[in-house]
């Protein structure tokens, strides 16, 4: 294997001065310290909230024209994106092609790492094919320190097939993209280890972008997730809750007018505030883009 390049000016894979003694310290005393540390995820959240919103503002009418959200990553960074592209279709009944997460290595890498696939800038290009992604497309490559070749090279192959391009990063990098959410959480309590602050800013990120993406879209009402998909007894206890709290009504009613609407909770909280039936209350949503604010 030749020589690599020296990635030691990367901000993630500096020394951190807080942490030399890391090995010395007693369990609670690293705890104490690793949790304080991570204070600096949030604030280098905080930092950039401008950036993020406006690549949520950009991606919402492209999602909303038909277009879809790819996160990309590899190692750490594409199981993040892999994560909030799954959570996605239960939290707001969304297709669960709407929002997708590739990481390098397949889904295998979910569970085994796959590092060696990082190094080649082309290697996302059969998952591009698989997916066909277009220029109506939004892809998120992510990539903590910001040199992974696997990532950097699907932006470009991203950018030449006409699609928005945005790189999520730790590190002090510009690649030619977009949008740009460079997020400052400095060198890590374990030297490189970015599963640790950085794991955890580009997490909150993503959570962030998917949360406000759909609360644009009319999947939130207030701070309840009037789109979510009832898929197990948890999930139905929240939909009975929500229609419960927003009709103003018991459980038991709340599930009689669950049932009568198909299961679904938009549809049945504009059944019984406006006091129309399933296909009413379903024309009225389908008029309004679904939006349930618009509705009532």
């Amino acid at each position: 294997m030749p020589n690599p390049p020296d990635r030691g000016h990367i901000a993630t894979e500096q020394i951190h001065e807080g942490t030399h003694n890391l090995d010395v310290l007693s369990t609670l005393e690293c705890v104490a310290l690793l949790s304080k540390d991570h204070e600096q995820a949030i604030r280098a959240v905080q930092d950039v909230s401008n950036e993020i919103a406006t690549f949520v503002d950009a991606l919402t009418p492209r999602i909303s024209g038909g277009g879809r959200l790819i996160y990309f990553g590899c190692g750490t960074s594409g199981r993040l994106g892999v994560l909030d592209a799954a959570e996605c279709p239960p939290t707001f009944h969304s297709p669960s092609e709407l929002v997708i997460g590739l990481i390098a290595g397949g889904d295998v890498s979910l569970r085994t790492s796959s590092e060696a696939k990082e190094d080649d800038p082309n290697g996302i290009a059969p998952e591009f094919d698989r997916i066909c992604l277009s220029s109506k497309d939004t892809v998120l490559g992510i990539a903590a320190g910001g040199t992974t070749p696997w990532v950097l090279g699907g932006l470009e192959i991203a950018a030449a097939r006409g699609a928005m391009t945005g790189f999520l990063t730790c590190s002090a990098v510009s690649p030619k993209v977009e949008h740009l959410i460079n997020l400052q959480t400095g060198a890590e309590p374990l030297t490189g280890s970015t599963r640790l602050k950085a794991g955890t800013a580009t997490k909150l990120t993503l959570n962030i972008i998917t949360t406000s993406l759909f609360k644009n879209l009319g999947k939130i009402y207030g701070n309840l997730m009037v789109d979510l998909k009832a898929s197990n007894s948890k999930l139905l206890d929240r939909a009975i809750r929500i229609v419960s709290t927003i009709c103003e009504i018991d459980r038991t009613t709340a599930r009689d007018l669950l049932t009568a609407s198909g299961g679904d909770v938009k549809v049945a909280i504009v059944m019984h505030k406006n006091k129309i039936d399933i296909a009413s209350a379903k024309q009225k949503l389908s008029e309004v883009g679904g939006n349930l604010r618009s509705a009532l």
